[in-house]
């Protein structure tokens, strides 16, 4: 079969039998993309033609870069392999052909990069520069203290519905990666701070929209009350960190790793935080205690009379 027929076939059961995010599936689309212009400019028509070899001069190709492209990272490398990976396994068990010459070629493996978490008197700072004596600085509130008190991936954040929430139970439904589901509770502070979001501050922005949209039962809404999007969440994040006077670099997901590493100094199980988290496999969260192994190391360079 001609392979961007293939890929046609393979994203259609990705949306449609999988269920994934339309982010996931335009990453997927534009990773895959850059496989078939490599394999129409190596003249290979057929997916039966396609070897291992090819495959291999491809990682290459990938990681040197060529005259449209610049090189790529071992990240990036390794995830187009994956995806090229993952369509060619699809091929063969769907019949779109007689062998995956993807089967033995293994992606770069990246080095470990310890995840960036703030100190607690960062994090504190950030959520004490809201002013929430307006509207917006009570969105604000919520909005950060969700992040921080969850561990909640920015998308999910912005994609939650007022009725994803329980503050008597003190829970919020998290709708993670391929549409997974992960009951997560609140903290005091961010159920505080989502109560007076809901009840002095959401009902104003709501009443007043003026966006065609409209909200569908968003939690967190805009200026116009329509639902928030991530940019607009990355952008309270930032400002108010600039605000804080907290000079290193703030990202949502900094509060990710924040909650996990915390979560971690603070004496829980890792499968506990695997589970908020919305990990798939442990390992993935296990690189979090790297980081308070490193903590616990400083402390005991710094403090025992015969580390030095």
């Amino acid at each position: 079969m001609v392979p961007s027929k293939a890929v046609r076939v393979w994203l259609d059961h990705l949306t449609v039998e999988r269920g994934l995010s339309a982010n996931t599936l335009a990453a997927y689309r534009r990773d895959v993309g850059r496989y078939l212009d490599f394999l129409a400019g190596a003249g290979i028509d057929d997916l039966d033609t396609i070897s291992e070899s090819t495959l291999t001069d491809y990682q290459v190709r990938l990681r040197e870069g060529d005259a449209d492209h610049p090189p790529l990272s071992t990240t990036s490398t390794a995830r187009m392999i994956v995806a090229v990976r993952g369509f060619h396994k699809f091929a063969l068990a769907d019949g779109l052909a007689t062998s995956d010459p993807a089967a033995g070629v293994r992606p770069p493996r990246p080095a470990k990069r310890l995840p960036k978490a703030l100190p607690l008197s960062d994090v504190e700072a950030i959520l004490g520069a809201v002013d929430v004596e307006t509207t917006l600085g009570l969105r604000d509130k919520a909005l950060l203290e969700v992040l921080y008190g969850t561990g909640a991936r920015i998308s999910e954040a912005v994609g939650l519905d007022v009725d994803d929430l329980d503050l008597v139970d003190g829970t919020v439904l998290l709708r993670g990666k391929g549409g997974k589901e992960r009951l997560v509770p609140l903290g005091s502070f961010a159920s505080a701070a989502l109560d007076a979001w809901l009840v002095r501050g959401r009902p104003e922005l709501a009443a007043g929209a003026t966006d065609r949209r409209g909200s569908g039962g968003a939690l967190f809404l805009n200026a116009r009350g329509g639902r928030l999007s991530r940019q607009s969440a990355w952008t309270v994040l930032t400002r108010t960190a600039e605000r804080a006077g907290v000079t290193r670099d703030v990202s949502p997901h900094t509060m990710r790793h924040s909650f996990a590493t915390h979560l971690l100094d603070g004496g829980a199980d890792v499968r506990v935080v695997q589970e908020l988290l919305g990990h798939a496999s442990v390992t993935t969260t296990q690189i979090y205690t790297m980081v308070t192994v490193d903590n616990l190391r400083e402390v005991f360079a710094t403090a025992h009379p015969r580390a030095r």
